[in-house]
């Protein structure tokens, strides 16, 4: 019999356990299930309709009496299942009678019963959750999720209820305006920990995290917070809707944080995705999206390989206005920025017919200080163009083809010399750049040692074919004077 045969697989079996199994399995890692001693399942089907009867009649107090005196029985004999069946009805006849407070009482009062049994507990607050959509009025809720939320602090066994209760307390929280409140709330939860909980659930949660928090401008938090979530979870295009939610959240974060290139590759995630594949419009509006951010992304190695592959992209033929723009950047050549202003300024900003606008560029202010940013791309781009085809321009020249004041054509390649993207020297004086590498003199004395070894190699090899050759006039001559 082969291993295979002898093992179901890991996955398939983790797949069919039911809620009630999971529960059991996370008990069981954090001690011993408890063993059943008696049964009480006979009594339990003789009393509970008992009690059920007098608390119609009205004798709720009498009903709640026989059944915490059961309660009690099923929990030192062990029985977990009849001791579930006793608990939750306790909570049902309170919820019934209307009595919240009761209600309440009896929930912390059951919790707190010495050897209370955790599969009865749960059972119970799993029932408790369901009374909130029937509670009478806002403050009524809030009590039994107050209550409901204390009684299940540190229980793992209970993990999913609690973090659904406290989406539900945030999401009242927001209604009433306390933005700030509801996402305090949220970062309570550490759901990525959740073992019991489905993975879309958990992501779900984390998405909502993300979006308190943007909502409240914690930028930083936000960041932390998207890092608990995989985005091979989004590979199989059964979660579409989390997937573009996710990357716009992250749009929005790189958008604060002014990072082109990773609000680029967010974009082309979303160009990827299957629901915006099967919509001509926003495949296109996110293609849009794709190239003017790889265009305003600083230049690099990772920015260079990306601005290639997207030249590749077959949906450019229908953009041939932002194909334009993207061949500019990737052209050796040098950029008009006056004649690129009025060629795509109107088309980027404000849209043309059959080519709205993507909001990159809106004329608010984000959108004036990214049009800014564009420009200076183009001085750059030009920048490096220059340092490709010349060693030495002055710096009058430069300013005149960058269109450029002279101070602001030094400052621009300043800064591309700090960030090391060109490698340039001024003199200041003669108002020359020299655009010439300087090499490292280690490199200097290894290229010097190199082609000293060739020279001596050329030496030796001239040495030896003219001593060939020597040789050969000797023994030809020796030969013909013997003769």
């Amino acid at each position: 019999m082969t291993a295979s045969q002898e093992k179901p697989s890991p996955k398939k079996k983790q797949d069919d356990k039911t809620r009630e199994e999971k529960i059991n399995e996370i008990i069981a890692e954090g001690g011993t299930i408890v063993k059943m001693e008696v049964d009480y399942s006979a009594t339990c089907d003789e009393k509970l309709p008992v009690a059920e009867s007098l608390a119609e009649s009205g004798k709720l107090s009498e009903a709640l009496d026989m059944l915490l005196s059961l309660e009690k029985q099923t929990r030192t004999g062990a029985d977990t299942h009849s001791s579930g069946r006793v608990m939750v009805l306790i909570v049902k006849l309170c919820a019934k009678a209307g009595e919240w407070n009761l209600l309440n009482e009896k929930i912390l009062e059951l919790t707190k019963k010495r050897s209370q049994l955790k599969q009865a507990v749960a059972k119970m607050v799993g029932e408790c959750c369901t009374f909130l959509d029937t509670t009478p009025n806002k403050e009524t809720m809030l009590k039994l999720i107050d209550t409901l939320r204390t009684v299940t602090t540190g229980k793992i066994y209970v993990e999913n209820e609690r973090a659904r209760l406290t989406h539900r307390l945030a999401k009242i929280k927001e209604a009433d305006g306390e933005i700030k409140e509801a996402a305090k709330i949220m970062q309570e939860l550490q759901v990525e920990t959740y073992g019991s909980m489905e993975r879309k659930e958990k992501v779900e949660l984390i998405l909502e995290q993300m979006r308190l928090c943007l909502a409240t401008q914690d930028y930083v938090r936000t960041q932390i917070i998207s890092k608990k979530i995989s985005t091979r979870f989004f590979e199989d295009g059964k979660n579409d809707e989390l997937r573009l939610k996710f990357y716009q959240y992250m749009i929005e974060l790189g958008l604060h944080d002014q990072n082109y290139l990773d609000i680029c590759k967010n974009y082309r995630a979303v160009y990827d995705t299957a629901s915006v594949q099967t919509d001509q419009e926003k495949k296109l509006t996110a293609m849009r999206n794709v190239i003017l951010f790889i265009v305003l992304a600083k230049h690099d190695n990772e920015q260079s390989d990306l601005i290639h592959r997207i030249q590749k992209e077959k949906i450019l033929q229908d953009l041939p206005r932002y194909k334009e723009v993207l061949e500019k950047f990737i052209t050796s050549e040098l950029i008009n920025q006056a004649a690129f202003c009025q060629q795509f300024e109107k088309e980027l900003r404000d849209g043309v017919e059959g080519s709205p606008p993507t909001g990159a560029f809106s004329r608010d202010e984000a959108g004036e200080a990214r049009w800014k940013d564009l420009l200076s791309r183009i001085v750059e781009h030009n920048i490096r163009i220059m340092a490709k085809y010349y060693t030495r321009i002055r710096l009058a020249r430069m300013a005149e083809l960058l269109a450029l004041p002279e101070s602001e054509a030094e400052d621009c390649l300043s800064d591309m010399v700090v960030s090391g993207a060109v490698t340039a020297k001024t003199d200041r004086l003669e108002g020359i750049i020299d655009f010439s590498q300087q090499q490292d003199p280690l490199e200097n004395l290894n290229e010097w040692s190199s082609n000293t070894n060739k020279l001596m190699d050329l030496v030796m090899k001239t040495t030896h074919l003219i001593n060939k050759e020597e040789m050969v006039h000797k023994h030809l001559g020796a030969g013909s004077h013997n003769d």
